[in-house]
Order: C-alpha cells, then sequence, then structure tokens
C-alpha cells in the first residue's frame, strides 16, 4: 500500500481486523480528482454485498471543486467495489459468520487507480476498547520516558 488518502481511524479501535482485501471503487472522473485532493471521508463507511456483488456503503467523497453544478453527484452513494469471484465468495463467506463485518480501512492510489482496502472484523466489546487506550497510554508514557533520559 502507498500513501493513504484517506484512513478509517476508529475501524482497528471498534473491531478486531482478522483479514484485508484490496479492492478497486467504480468512481466517475470528477470522484477520482476529488479523492486526489483528499476529499474522503470513511468514518460511517461499511461494505454490502447486493445481488452477489459489494458495494461500499457510506463512504462520503465530496463534490470536485471546479465541477459544473449540472454534473454533481450524490456524494455518499453506494460504489460498486471491483474484487476478483474468489474474494467475493471468501468475502460472503467470512461475513455470513456470526458478527463478523466488512468495514473500509483507506483509500489510496496504485499505479493511478484508487483502491479501497478493506477489512473482514469482528466487534469489540467494551472490555476490549478500555484495554486497548490503557496500552495506547502505556505506550506513550514509555515513549516519553524514553525520550525525556536520552536527553
Amino acid at each position: 500500500m502507498t500513501n493513504p488518502v484517506a484512513t478509517n481511524r476508529q475501524a482497528h479501535f471498534n473491531y478486531f481486523i482478522s483479514d484485508t482485501f484490496e479492492a478497486g471503487i467504480v468512481l466517475t472522473g470528477s470522484e477520482v480528482k476529488s479523492v486526489r485532493e483528499g476529499r474522503v471521508n470513511l468514518k460511517d463507511a461499511y461494505v454490502k454485498m447486493m445481488n452477489g456483488e459489494p458495494f461500499v456503503v457510506g463512504m462520503h467523497v465530496s463534490p470536485y471543486s471546479h465541477t459544473e453544478n449540472i454534473d454533481r453527484i450524490d456524494p455518499v452513494q453506494s460504489r460498486k467495489l471491483l474484487l476478483h469471484q474468489q474474494e467475493i465468495e471468501k468475502l460472503q463467506s467470512l461475513v455470513s459468520k456470526k458478527s463478523f463485518t466488512c468495514i473500509p480501512l483507506s483509500v489510496y492510489f496504485k499505479r493511478g487507480f484508487v483502491k479501497l482496502e478493506i477489512g473482514i472484523g469482528k466487534g469489540k466489546k467494551e472490555h476490549d476498547k478500555r484495554q486497548a487506550l490503557k496500552e495506547k497510554i502505556h505506550q506513550r508514557e514509555m515513549k516519553q520516558a524514553l525520550k525525556r533520559r536520552s536527553k
């Protein structure tokens, strides 16, 4: 993965990510330009299977700033994901299991194409989230102590 244009920071906090996939997204030209500007939000997005095809729902792509008003599209419309058939079948089998869900993790460019990294995740319980926060605080304090000690 190259430089991410947008990431879903809450995904790793709210879910245990077990498996990841790289998918292409069907976008219009002005949407691609908007993604290049970094005007994408994955906060409330998720992947849904409709008629055996994966779609990303809730991904907000702001309208491109230099587009005429007649070409404007709904910023939160469902967008089709491009995956191989084997990957789609694997996604369906994993998501059909109890309490597994498919979440977009990041949007990035690869050889000029917009790619979406999606992950299969299982929701964390409240105590898991607390533990993750404690570990994060502990790591930060250790880093600060080492920084102070080296000065």
